[in-house]
Formats: C-alpha cells, sequence, structure tokens
C-alpha cells in the first residue's frame, strides 16, 4: 500500500491534481488498527480514491480568492485587503505582449513587481488579442549573454497570458485583467463605448465568459475590470442612469452576471463615466450616478468600483488652478467617487493614477500643480486605507513608468517610490501612521496576508485554517462514497445541473485550440444571464 500511495502522489497524473483525495483517504487509512485486514481495507479505500478523483473539482491555483463586505476586500479569512499594485500594460496595444520583454524575463520583471510590495497586477487586454491572437515578435530570448522567455517563444498572446498569470502566482501577486478595448491599440476606445461594430455587446461579453471559464481554478485570476475608461457620455458614447444601449451601468450588470455564472468567486470591477449631471471628471473617473442608480449583481459581495484618477499633466481640469488646496481636492474626491467607500457602499478601487519621473511632479507645494496633486492623492490614500490602488504603470516605456527602459530592479525615481511605499500593505498602523516596513520583509509577505492595519503591540498568531470550497466538496464525495449505505460508490449522487452559457462553435477551420471565435448573439447572452439569476436567486449586491 505504500507504494501505491507513493505512485499516486509522484505520478504526473490527474490523481495529482486531485490529491486532496488521495491525502484524505490515506489520512483515513491510518485510523485503522494494524493487520491484514486493514491493509486490505486501506488499499480499498485508496483504490477507490484514485476512481472518484478525476470526478472531483480540479484543485485551485493561486490560493484563494478575495470577496467584498461593504466597502472592504476580505481574503477568506475575512482578513482585510488593501489591493496595492501596478499596471503593466501592452497585451491590449498591436505589440500584443506586455512591455519590457524584448530586455528582461517576463518572471523577473513579476517578480520586482513583487519585491517592491505591490500585491497586485493589473494587465490591460483587448477583445482582438483574445479572439484573434497573434504570436508577438516583440518577445527577446537573451539579453546580455543570458536565455529569457524561453518558454515563450512559439506561443500566442492568450498563451502568453497564461505563462504570465501562472507566474505571477507564483511570485505572490494577484492578477486583475481588464477590458481595456476592443480594436488592438493605445489608450481607451475612441468611441467611448464598451463595443464597436467590429466588436458588439454580445462579443464583449462572450469574451470576459471565456476568460472566466479559462481561469475558474486558478485564484490568482482575483477579478474582471470590465471595461477600460467608459466615456463620451455627453455625445454617443458611454453614460450612466440614461437608458438604451449607452447606459454603462446596465451593460456592466449584464456582463458582470455572465461573469459570476461562470465563476461566481470572482470580483467585478465597474469603473465610471467621465460625465453626469453635468459634471465632468476623467474618462472611467466619474461614480456619482452611483448614488442614484447602483450596479446590482446577481450575487452579493462581488462589486467594487472603480475610478481613474490624474493630475493636470494629464489634463489641466477645472479644479486645477491657483486656489487648489488639499482640501478642495478631497471635496472633488469625494463627490466623485469616495462618497461610495466613505459611506460604506461597496468597495472603490483606483485602478488608475499616475505622475512623471521629475520629483517635482511627485511633491510639490504649489497649487494647482501635478506635486500637489499626487502628494495629496497619496496622502488620501493613506487616511482611507479601505481604499484599493493599483498605479499606472510599471511600463519603462511609459512617462509614469516606475521602472526605466531596461526594467532592472530598481525604480526610475527613488521618490515616488518612496511616497507609494508609504501605502503599500503593512505600512499603516492603526492610527494612520506610517510604519516603515524592510523591504526584504515586505518582500516575503504571503500576498494574502495583508492587512491594512497591524497593532504595534500584539503579535500576530497563526493564521486560521481557511475554508477551502474545492478540498471541502473532495472531502464530501470521499466521505459519501466511502461510507454511504451501499458501501464505495463510485458514482456521485445525481445533482440539479446549473444552467449553462451556450458554447460557442468552433471556426470553420480552426489553427488550434486557443482560436476563440466571436459568434454570439446578444439574445443568447441575455438568456444565459436569465439562466444566471434563476440558478442564484439571491440578494443583490449593493
Amino acid at each position: 500500500m505504500r507504494n501505491k500511495l507513493l505512485h499516486c502522489f509522484s505520478a504526473p497524473s490527474r490523481v495529482l491534481v486531485h490529491g486532496v483525495a488521495i491525502a484524505a483517504v490515506a489520512s483515513l487509512a491510518l485510523m485503522f488498527p494494524a493487520g491484514a485486514s486493514s491493509v486490505q481495507k486501506g488499499e480499498k479505500l485508496l483504490q477507490h480514491a484514485v476512481e472518484i478523483a478525476p470526478k472531483l473539482p480540479a484543485l485551485r491555483r493561486g490560493g484563494e480568492f478575495w470577496h467584498t463586505d461593504r466597502n472592504r476586500v476580505l481574503d477568506a479569512h475575512n482578513r482585510e485587503i488593501r489591493i496595492a499594485g501596478v499596471n503593466w500594460s501592452g497585451f491590449e496595444t498591436r505589440r500584443a505582449v506586455p512591455g519590457g520583454l524584448t530586455v528582461q524575463d517576463y518572471r523577473t520583471i513579476l517578480h520586482t513587481i513583487r519585491a517592491q510590495g505591490y500585491n497586485t497586477v493589473r494587465l490591460p487586454l483587448s477583445n482582438e488579442m483574445i479572439e484573434s491572437p497573434t504570436v508577438p515578435s516583440d518577445i527577446a530570448y537573451t539579453a546580455n549573454g543570458e536565455a529569457i522567455n524561453g518558454d515563450l517563444d512559439g506561443l500566442n498572446s492568450l498563451q502568453i497570458l497564461d505563462k504570465i498569470v501562472a507566474a505571477a502566482g507564483t511570485a505572490g501577486l494577484k492578477v486583475i485583467l481588464d477590458n481595456h478595448r476592443s480594436e488592438a491599440g493605445d489608450s481607451a476606445e475612441p468611441n467611448g463605448l464598451w463595443f464597436t461594430p467590429e466588436y458588439p455587446e454580445a462579443a464583449w461579453i462572450a469574451d470576459w465568459v471565456m476568460l472566466a471559464k479559462r481561469f475558474r481554478n486558478d485564484a490568482t485570476v482575483i477579478g474582471m475590470d470590465l471595461r477600460n475608461e467608459p466615456h463620451n457620455a455627453a455625445t454617443t458614447g458611454a453614460c450612466w442612469d440614461c437608458g438604451g444601449d449607452r447606459d454603462w451601468h446596465l451593460a456592466a450588470e449584464r456582463a458582470g452576471n455572465a461573469v459570476l455564472h461562470e465563476n461566481p468567486q470572482l470580483l467585478i470591477f465597474v469603473e465610471g463615466v467621465d460625465t453626469y449631471a453635468g459634471e465632468s471628471s476623467w474618462w472611467g473617473g466619474n461614480l456619482i450616478g452611483v448614488r442614484r442608480s447602483p450596479v446590482r449583481l446577481a450575487l452579493p459581495n462581488r462589486l467594487v468600483y472603480s475610478a481613474h484618477v490624474y493630475g493636470p499633466v494629464e489634463y489641466k481640469q477645472a479644479w486645477f488652478n491657483e486656489s487648489t488646496s488639499a482640501a478642495s481636492l478631497r471635496a472633488v474626491w469625494r463627490r466623485q467617487w469616495a462618497y461610495i467607500s466613505e459611506g460604506g457602499i461597496a468597495p472603490v478601487w483606483i485602478g488608475e493614477f499616475g505622475t512623471p519621473n521629475t520629483d517635482a511632479d511627485v511633491r510639490s507645494a504649489d497649487p494647482g500643480s501635478e506635486g500637489q496633486w499626487f502628494s495629496e492623492l497619496v496622502r488620501f490614500l493613506h487616511e482611507e486605507p479601505s481604499l484599493q490602488w493599483t498605479y499606472w504603470d510599471i511600463n519603462g516605456e511609459d512617462r509614469y513608468g516606475l521602472l526605466d527602459t531596461r526594467y532592472g530592479t530598481q525604480p526610475v525615481n527613488a521618490l515616488k517610490a518612496e511616497v507609494l511605499a508609504s501605502i503599500l500593505p503593512g505600512h499603516l498602523d492603526p492610527r494612520g501612521a506610517s510604519a516603515p516596513v524592510p523591504d526584504a520583509a515586505r518582500a516575503s509577505q504571503p500576498v494574502t496576508v495583508m492587512p491594512v492595519a497591524v497593532s504595534p503591540s500584539v503579535a500576530p498568531g497563526p493564521p486560521p485554517a481557511a475554508f477551502d470550497p474545492y478540498a471541502a466538496a473532495a472531502r464530501e464525495e470521499v466521505e459519501r462514497n466511502l461510507f454511504s449505505s451501499e458501501g464505495a460508490k463510485l458514482t456521485p449522487e445525481p445533482r440539479e445541473p446549473r444552467p449553462a452559457l451556450r458554447q460557442l462553435p468552433p471556426p470553420a477551420a480552426a489553427p488550434g485550440p486557443e482560436t476563440h471565435v466571436k459568434t454570439a448573439v446578444a439574445n443568447d447572452v441575455q438568456q444565459a444571464i436569465a439562466a444566471a439569476m434563476q440558478a442564484a436567486p439571491v440578494p443583490k449586491s449593493r
């Protein structure tokens, strides 16, 4: 029996993937007293576990999913999390791959992000990259005489996404996928909507469902940022609470419910628009409409609102002037998005904010300046630890980039890195005062143990055992099959099937398993959402 156990734990087979069943049975076998009959019973238990294992849910990678409670993001232990990360752009562009891979190995970049204390990476994507993945050319396989990115050679952009997500999980990072635009290109979609004639809403939702299914068993991917920077509300673009086919908050409900139908453990991030009730802000930065018309999802504790916030270098908004003060900036932020978090409605995530790499753009006392705006925003995030954030971005080619064009391990501007470090998890005590943490300690912190506030007088004890629904399902399956009145059944008891989204038909000439075809229609999506709502009749989110 010992040899069989060793074989099961060492074999690169699907039994190992479902190893929780083997582990559970091995533990049960130890409960029997010594003797030949016990050995036979143990072997029988092991045989049953091996046969049951393929029928159990796949074990999850990436640790655990996160959820929300009022304005907080919590881990599986119900400990408060602060999303504190960076954007890593490039997948959404014509290059169809994140920046820096011509000079650095992708794993090195991810480890640099983690070593600097960040816990999350936002990855912008395009629908074109998802539906028509290409083999990128902007990847080097040697640098400074050393091999880099070798396992990306010959892969298309969607397969490279798989590799980066897996490596991010290994590095201790979480990932938020962002639908940045429809066609591959730079910046947000010009029309301000979440769809185009080439990529209609049905395709946008179908692409999200495909990604939710693709990463269903990988908790590295904690959520989906449904659309980057909806805008043009005053003309023909996305609007909030306006009704019709331009109403972004209703489209977010349709897409969010379709995603949650495929994976109910994901967070759904919903950005604002640019203009509401005559008040204009940044693209995606105006969430005033939430007060009157919140997004309502079929599942609770999954919704996070998101705003993008920039300074006068990006555009000189009316509130940047010679009278700008800390109080006037806070008044704008509270009116446009922070009231959602401060009122306990839902968490708010600043998905993008950034500043150039001169010290004056990081910190300044001049009213209306970039440095004043950035330093006050960071101070506001310090005062409001329930606000989540990801800086734009890590890329060395970007004027706001944290790294230089060599993508080395050191930030391009030390002052900006120091300022951002003050709002990293582990740096805040209950009074909101800065509590520096050594770099080595930050780099070694598990991503799921990132308290927003840590008491300096009480040493943390061991973390409580997490409730893992996948492991629980495995244990229940083992117990049902091994100790039912009928003895060792190998067929699980019948269960009510969950309504599923209709599978997209394959292309006429599929070049490979990674091809995703845009063939869904709006009626299919509506039917799928209706099925999801019926399958999960639970209270709606705030």
